[in-house]
């Protein structure tokens, strides 16, 4: 019998419908003005800071909606923004600096629905607004690494040259190299001279000294790569976020503006963006006695380095391998249940660790943790003075020969190791990178023009439901029904997709889609007119017209679909929102305007004798 659909397919569009309005649910709770309290590596917030915060809310008459421990982080809500800041600057002169205290807006979403992952869609920049970072290169620290690096490289090529020298230091900008003999001192300079062309060296006879310095040109190309590649790991650390439609670029010789829309975790973004973090293997001098290394008598070719916990490790101050031969990490648990980071390397990487661990089976290797991080104070030219903190989080002895892939342990919590494990997955920055200027950003459209805007939409739409529904009679108002449905299925999608964002450039997506369903729905109506003309029974009219107006739809949508896709492929920033949610209107607006409303009108006329239609 014709227009009779089978249960199963009724099931289908109520589920569909049900799970898209489930999801859209969550956006109509709106979000509460938050502090964030977190632990910084290494640290997490538990009942004591929980206790700590509330008592220093309570001693300064400050009301707050509720305050919860989950994961480590504390967070307490608030009923306004001037009570937020408040709070902000209360609770971060009660705690350590061991704590990040950040401005955050939490969802206001029931348990039971988060409890289903059902979380309100991210809004972009332009209708929310953001965290905005400037941050710094510290090209001091930049140079000094490379001039360390470049030392080590002197040292090896004149041992293998078997020419002898009395010392070898780096300075701020140059190495000295200084030889025994002038004899030596001439055939150096010639053999480093050939193999280093984009340094110039000058010889000081009296001190049989070699001076090698970098040329002007190879400079500015270090400087500019130490700020192309912290924009590229900073891009991958965004990216690791889950932040959509995010902003990294470049500001002037050494600053780099990151901005993150719709960021929910101010706090952990701080950190991570932050963070220089890299690993460091050494060979642990065991030959010193733990008393002479606590007094800090140390052999020259060793230094000693300290645990988190303070005890004194005596290592070996020649690198086997550093972080930067790292191409993945991930962190897990070992087969007792303890945290553990599993680390891969490239091919370099892989044959010097295989290399150092055949020949030094049974001996202690130490994994080094650096990072810089802000001190608060600033030099004379007003940059963020940085300090390195290191420590030793693991000593393992080396029982068989290690290759491309290896894991640490002696990681304190899950979480640290998942941390450890995303920065050094992201890449180690080339130089330490601080964070000059924070701020939370507004709207850039004004919150009254989105308002206008929306009223607009709104209005728009009521006066198309309007006309369709005086128009078409009864059809108007199932084809009515299905734009609603229609908009709830784009919103519940929008929220389930990790990282989606909605622009402005979105909204106008969305209008452009409602405008599309609208429009499949007049060319099946018309349709249906044009066959009851004919002569046709209001079943098969209803049948034809869905049949021969299929095509057409389809064939208009396609095409509509494959520009969104070729826009967000070649597309940035606004142009990809606008993609996104006109890729997903059509989608939804084809299925509401076909099989939803075909759905309807089977319902209440299919297998009925019926002899007028209301369209």
């Amino acid at each position: 019998m014709l227009n009779r659909y089978p249960l199963w397919k009724y099931i289908m569009l109520a589920l569909i419908i049900a799970i898209g309005a489930l999801y859209a649910l969550p956006n109509i709770y709106g979000e509460d003005p938050a502090v964030q309290v977190t632990g910084a590596r290494g640290v997490s917030a538990d009942l004591q800071t929980l206790d700590s915060v509330t008592d220093a809310l309570k001693s300064n008459d400050i009301d707050y909606k509720s305050i919860s421990l989950e994961k480590g982080t504390v967070l307490a809500r608030f009923s306004d923004t001037d009570t937020q800041i408040s709070a902000r600057d209360i609770i971060k002169s009660a705690l350590d600096k061991q704590y990040i205290v950040a401005l955050n807006l939490a969802p206001a979403t029931p348990k039971w629905l988060e409890s289903v992952g059902a979380t309100p869609m991210k809004l972009g920049l332009d209708l929310r607004g953001g965290v905005h970072f400037l941050m710094e290169v510290d090209m001091d620290a930049a140079m000094d690494k490379l001039m360390g690096q470049q030392e080590d490289v002197f040292r090896t090529e004149l041992r293998e040259a078997r020419l002898r020298y009395s010392a070898i230091h780096k300075k701020q900008d140059s190495v000295d190299v200084r030889m025994r003999s002038a004899a030596d001192l001439d055939k150096a300079k010639s053999l480093l001279a050939e193999k280093h062309q984009d340094m110039v060296f000058t010889v000081d006879e009296s001190t049989s000294t070699l001076k090698a310095v970098y040329t002007e040109a190879r400079l500015k190309e270090i400087r500019d790569y130490a700020v192309d590649q912290n924009i590229t790991i900073l891009r991958n650390r965004v990216n690791a976020l889950g932040v959509a439609e995010p902003l990294v670029q470049r500001q002037g010789a050494s600053r780099i503006v990151v901005e993150l829309p719709g960021v929910q975790d101010t706090a952990r973004a701080k950190e991570i963006l932050g963070a220089t973090a890299t690993l460091e293997f050494r060979t642990v001098d065991t030959a010193v006695d733990r008393q002479a290394a606590a007094s800090g008598r140390v052999p020259g070719s060793s230094e000693v380095k300290y645990t988190r916990d303070g005890a004194p490790v005596v290592l070996k101050k020649r690198v086997i391998l550093t972080g930067d031969h790292i191409t993945d990490a991930s962190s897990s648990a070992d087969e007792y249940g303890r945290p553990q980071v599993n680390i891969s390397l490239d091919s370099e990487g892989g044959s010097k660790m295989s290399a150092f661990t055949k020949d030094n089976i049974g001996k202690l290797m130490a994994t080094v943790f650096s990072e810089y991080k802000d001190t608060g104070k600033r030099d004379s030219k007003g940059n963020v003075v940085l300090a390195k903190h290191e420590e030793v989080i693991n000593q393992a002895t080396i029982q068989s020969r290690l290759g491309n892939s290896f894991r640490i342990t002696g990681i304190d919590s899950q979480a640290e190791a998942h941390n450890l494990a995303l920065l050094l997955r992201a890449g180690a920055l080339i130089a330490p990178i601080s964070i000059v200027e924070e701020r939370t950003i507004g709207p850039s459209m004004g919150q009254q023009n989105i308002d206008m805007g929306v009223q607009a939409c709104v209005w728009g739409l009521i006066a198309v439901m309007l006309f369709t529904a005086i128009y078409y009679r009864k059809f108007g108002l199932i084809a009515n029904l299905a734009l609603v449905m229609n908009l709830v299925l784009i919103i519940g999608i929008m929220s389930l997709i990790p990282g989606a964002t909605m622009t402005l450039p979105g909204i106008a997506g969305i209008v452009l889609t409602v405008g599309m369903a609208v429009d499949a729905n007049v060319l099946i109506f018309e349709r249906i007119r044009e066959e009851l003309r004919e002569g046709r029974s209001p079943q098969q009219a209803i049948h034809q017209g869905y049949a021969n107006a299929f095509s057409t739809i389809a064939d208009a949508n396609i095409t509509t679909l494959i520009t969104a896709i070729i826009l967000f492929a070649v597309g940035t920033g606004a142009i990809k929102g606008f993609a996104v949610t006109l890729s997903i209107g059509i989608l939804t607006s084809m299925f509401t305007a076909i099989v939803g409303t075909r759905a309807v009108v089977n319902l209440l006329y299919g297998g009925k004798r019926v002899k007028k239609l209301s369209i």
